[in-house]
Order: structure tokens, then C-alpha cells, then sequence
């Protein structure tokens, strides 16, 4: 064990490094779904259809796939607390520019937060696996995901309400307050780590690997290709790899499609203000908290098919709920939580377990994302075009509970291909 290893191993939470990381955090989902409560006045005053507004939710999730590569480049040149920041600065950036008068810049604004998100995505579990004592990596992996779903819950929350008072312009703006705190508490960080002369720039050395728990999953290899992607193409001719890929890009898809047009839904199907619907819809994003320290729980303690299973039970309650009782739908849709927020977990935890080495995890999480992002930008454009065509949401809904099924089916046959690999 080398010794800053143990000295990590040591020590306790850094907390200015996790207050930095979780504020942060919230500025990495929740101007994503943002406009999504006030989605039909975007529509009527910007004179766009549902497909077109679609488009919102797309671009970010396009950045995902497009840009992890040049994400995890960032990080290497300007080391992780400054990628950080930059980061955040290219959400406050995005933020402005969402609104300008306009689709097109709102559309440009979307793009430049997908972007900038794209970055902290790569660095923040890059920087816990760092920062943190491996005994307490799940633990803080699990709460950096739930404040994701938090900073989501707000925005979904509040959005309308805010609305309501200044205009939707102005209450999507007004949530560059929280990404301004991260950037605040972060300088903070960079500046004492600086003072303190700790090297930051990542050297490319393959990091000493923790002692894990079975359930862990290991941050750095969930990122996908950092330090480099894995040009090994001989994952291309793994199945499993390609089953990973169908069941992340079919999640992505259902996600980004309910995500963006809850709000729409519930007040066209109960009758409510957006102010309403966006509080319902908002369930959707908060249970999602529980849900991501509820599947690490399954993963250690329950047999190996059980967290997959609970997670396919979900997706396919919320989906087929939403068809046959939207009445009940909060029901749904705390249900549908567990399965968007404990999704990624079991997914990864399998790419984990087959993968044959630390590059191969790599280059298999990079074909994962960057597919599964792509196949997810459909979801929203798609629901929305739906929609408008007939004029109603059953068809869209029951789009999504066909391709719940079809979900399950990759997911299950990955799981099981993955227990084959790891006997």
C-alpha cells in the first residue's frame, strides 16, 4: 500500500470536497428537466410543436454520447477540481444563453449545459474515488447520485410555481443561483488545494485499486474511458457487451421521454395547473433518491438476480400503470423511481464484473454510454412526436411500456450472460 493510499484510507470524509462535490451536483440533472414543467408555454409562446420541444431534452443527452472522450481529455490537461469548475462555469454560461429570446438559443443554451455537464459526469466520481477512504466510496457514489435526483426534484418542483410569478424565462434563469453556489464553494476548494501545492493533473498512472465490498462498484470504470478508451476491439464481439448497450439505451430512452413530458402529461390527464402537475411529476425524481442507495443494499445483501429483477418490476409498473390507471399515477411513479435511479448501478455492476480488465471495462462502459446516450436522445423527440400526431398520450405510453418489455428482456439476458462469464 503505498503511502498516500493509506493515508486516504485514514483519514475521514473531506467534507469541504463532498460539500463542493454534492452542491455541485445539483447543477448536473436539474437544468435538464428545468423546462419541463413549463414545456406547453414554451410550446405557445416560442410557436414550437411537442416533437420540436423534444428537442430540449435531446441535445444534452446527445452531448453525453458525443463527448465523454473529450470530457475525460479535459480532465486530463486541466486536472480534476479546475475540469470541475469549468464545468460548472459551462452550465452558468449555458444557462444565459437558454435565455435569450428564442428557440434557437434556447436549443444552443441546452447544448452548452449537455456539454458542460458531460465533464462533471466524468470527473465527480473521479474525484470521490480520489478524495474519499474506499470503504466509504459506495456511500458517498450513492449520495452523489441521490443529490443528481435532488437537483432534478427541485427543478421539477419549482419551476412552474417560479413561472407563475416572473415568467418562464426568468424562472429557468433563476436556477443559475445553485450552479453559482457550486462555483463559489468549489473555488474555495481549488484555492486551498493550490495553497497547499497538491499536484492535481492526472498523470495517466493507473491508480492504486481500493479494497471493495461485493456490490461496490468502482466509480472510474462507470465513467468509461479515462485515462484512455480501450481500442481493444475484441468487446465488439462480446454479446454481452452489446446486451449492456440495449438494455442502457432503452433506460435512457424511457427516462428522457417521461422525464420531459410528465409535467404535460399529468396536467392534461388530471386536470391541474402546471404549478400541480410539475409537484406530482416531481415524485418521479425524488423517490429516485431512496432508490439509489436502495439498489447497493439489494446488490450486497440479496442474491444476485434480485436487484435486476426489482429493477425490471419497476420500470414495467410505471409504465403499464401509467396506460391502464394514470388516476393512480404517483403511485406509478414512485414505483418507476427505484428503476431509473438503481438502473445505472445494476447495469454497471455487470459491465464491472465481465469485464476482463481495467481497459476493457473502459472501452465496454465508453460502447455502453455512448451508444445508450444516443438511443436515449430519441426518447423524448420521439414521445412528444407521438403525442402531437394523436393528439393524446395513450400511444405514446404504451410506446414506452412495449419498450420496457423489450428493457427487461436485454437486461435479464445481460445478467445472466454476466453470471455464465464470472462462474
Amino acid at each position: 500500500m503505498t503511502p498516500d493510499f493509506a493515508a486516504r484510507a485514514k483519514r475521514g470524509l473531506p467534507w469541504l470536497v463532498l460539500a463542493g462535490v454534492m452542491v455541485a451536483a445539483l447543477s448536473l440533472r436539474g437544468p435538464i428537466f428545468a423546462p419541463t414543467p413549463v414545456m406547453t408555454e414554451i410550446e405557445s409562446d416560442l410557436g414550437i410543436g411537442a416533437a420540436t420541444a423534444g428537442l430540449l431534452t435531446t441535445a444534452p443527452v446527445l452531448m453525453f454520447a458525443a463527448l465523454t472522450p473529450v470530457a475525460a481529455l479535459v480532465i486530463r490537461r486541466a486536472g480534476a477540481e479546475l475540469a470541475l469548475l469549468i464545468a460548472l462555469s459551462g452550465v452558468l454560461i449555458g444557462t444565459f444563453v437558454r435565455a435569450l429570446p428564442g428557440f434557437g438559443w434556447m436549443l444552443a443554451g441546452m447544448v452548452v449545459i449537455g456539454a458542460s455537464i458531460t465533464v462533471g459526469n466524468v470527473v465527480i466520481p473521479v474525484i470521490i474515488r480520489r478524495d474519499v477512504a474506499p470503504d466509504r466510496v459506495a456511500l458517498v457514489t450513492a449520495a452523489y447520485v441521490a443529490m443528481l435526483n435532488a437537483g432534478s426534484l427541485v427543478t421539477s418542483m419549482l419551476t412552474a410555481p417560479i413561472a407563475a410569478v416572473i415568467g418562464w424565462p426568468a424562472a429557468l434563469l433563476s436556477w443559475s443561483l445553485i450552479t453559482v453556489a457550486g462555483i463559489v464553494l468549489w473555488s474555495v476548494h481549488l484555492r486551498r488545494a493550490r495553497r497547499a501545492g497538491r499536484g492535481d493533473r492526472y498523470s495517466g498512472a493507473p491508480p492504486v485499486p481500493p479494497v471493495r465490498h461485493p456490490g461496490d462498484v468502482d466509480p472510474v470504470a462507470l465513467t468509461g474511458p479515462l485515462p484512455v478508451v480501450g481500442r481493444d476491439r475484441s468487446l465488439l464481439r462480446r454479446p454481452v457487451a452489446w446486451l449492456l448497450l440495449v438494455a442502457f439505451g432503452l433506460q435512457c430512452l424511457i427516462y428522457y421521454a417521461l422525464s420531459t413530458w410528465l409535467p404535460t402529461f399529468v396536467a392534461d390527464e388530471l386536470g391541474l395547473d402546471a404549478a400541480a402537475a410539475g409537484a406530482i411529476a416531481s415524485v418521479y425524481q425524488g423517490v429516485g433518491i431512496l432508490g439509489a442507495f436502495l439498489v447497493p443494499l439489494l446488490l450486497r445483501f440479496t442474491p444476485r438476480i434480485v436487484p435486476p429483477l426489482v429493477i425490471c418490476a419497476s420500470w414495467l409498473v410505471v409504465t403499464a400503470g401509467l396506460v391502464f390507471a394514470p388516476q393512480l399515477l404517483w403511485v406509478w411513479l414512485a414505483v418507476g423511481a427505484i428503476g431509473h435511479a438503481g438502473g445505472f448501478v445494476v447495469i454497471f455492476s455487470a459491465l464491472v464484473a465481465v469485464a476482463r480488465d481495467d481497459a476493457e471495462a473502459a472501452g465496454m462502459s465508453a460502447l455502453v454510454q455512448g451508444g445508450g446516450y444516443t438511443i436515449g436522445a430519441v426518447g423524448a423527440p420521439l414521445m412528444g412526436g407521438l403525442h402531437e400526431a394523436t393528439g393524446e398520450w395513450t400511444a405514446a405510453l404504451v410506446v414506452m411500456m412495449v419498450l420496457a418489455v423489450f428493457y427487461c428482456g436485454a437486461l435479464l439476458a445481460a445478467i445472466a450472460a454476466s453470471h455464465r462469464a464470472t462462474r
